[in-house]
């Protein structure tokens, strides 16, 4: 009883949120030395990061559900950015792929829908970031592929298609963009970045991790560290610390 009266004399701690939104390329962001998991750590203390990633969607699939994530009454005014990282599903090849494929026209229809709403709810452009599909390693993927049973259902420049058609979405409406499929392959070898030729290896997830960070860091930089550091908490009278604003 004590401790709820005590809680109860103090406001609500509402953490900042950074919500990540995307493929499994997102989904698998928090495995060991995921690319999500080194933004939670650098956000700790100041923010949560919050995983949204769901393996195999694409656009037209994120588009429907994005209201059912982000609302005004729930989650909307503590969001300070958002990543949206889809493509890499969306540019398999229609012929092999039909149910992951979306035509390149409506991919960049979903994401300008989704900035959209995304704004319906106070989160300004400023606040969002979009991440193109990383380049597609085609032999190691086809290796994946033939594993399986099928055919390479992917191609690099059909997924550069996409790349730039999210990098012009960005200029369109505002946002920052990460293009991961140019940038990855400035480095002329970018397999590296690659664990199968389609998901990032713990290279490319430090790779993408210190793009994003670029990105993030003004963003959020002004953004209080939450709570004090313990060496400043009076032991004697942890309240005029932690619930300084229960204290008469």
């Amino acid at each position: 009883m004590a401790l709820v009266e005590a809680g109860a004399r103090g406001r609500l701690l509402l953490w900042p949120r950074v919500v990540l939104f995307g493929d499994s390329i997102t989904e698998f962001s928090f495995r060991e030395d995921g690319w999500g998991a080194y933004l939670a750590e650098r956000l700790v203390r100041k923010c949560d990061v919050v995983n949204r990633g769901l393996s195999g969607y694409n656009t037209r699939w994120a588009n429907l559900i994005l209201p059912r994530l982000i609302t005004k009454s729930a989650g909307a005014e503590s969001t300070v950015a958002v990543t949206i990282f889809f493509g890499a599903n969306d540019s398999a090849l229609k012929d092999l792929n039909p149910k992951q494929h979306v035509p390149l026209e409506e991919y960049a229809a979903n994401l300008k829908s989704m900035i959209q709403y995304l704004k319906s709810v106070d989160i300004t452009e400023d606040r969002i970031i979009l991440i193109t599909p990383p380049p597609l390693q085609e032999s190691a993927w086809e290796k994946e592929c033939l594993a399986k049973g099928d055919k390479l259902n992917r191609r690099n420049a059909t997924t550069g298609e996409y790349a730039r058609a999210c990098v012009q979405v960005a200029r369109d409406c505002g946002t920052d963009v990460v293009d991961l499929w140019t940038l990855m392959q400035n480095n002329q070898d970018f397999s590296s970045y690659l664990s199968d030729g389609l998901h990032l290896s713990p290279k490319g997830n430090s790779f993408l991790a210190a793009q994003l960070w670029s990105h993030l860091e003004k963003k959020l930089s002004a953004l209080p560290f939450l709570l004090p550091y313990w060496r400043d908490v009076d032991h004697t009278h942890p309240e005029a610390a932690l619930l300084p604003d229960a204290v008469p």
